[in-house]
């Protein structure tokens, strides 16, 4: 399963313009948390092909997601 939502996650992040790529990655690990609770952030960074720096955003967004679905976010709709 993480495979298809690595892949979901470059494809995303492939057609982000610059200017919204750091938002795009916040939208992405949200929209994922679940799926992604045992991923480190380097696991992340090296199956997203991201450079390594990206891991403590990656760790942010996981934590962040957690309030958010419990505050009622439906991810489905990111």
């Amino acid at each position: 399963m993480n495979n298809q939502i690595f892949d979901a996650i470059r494809e995303a992040l492939a057609n982000a313009d610059e200017s919204s790529w750091t938002q795009e990655l916040h939208i992405q690990v949200i929209k994922y948390a679940d799926s992604l609770a045992d991923v480190t952030g380097k696991e992340f960074c090296e199956a997203v092909q991201i450079k390594d720096s990206y891991f403590a955003e990656f760790n942010k967004m996981k934590k962040i997601a957690t309030r958010l679905i419990a505050a009622g976010l439906d991810v489905s709709r990111l």
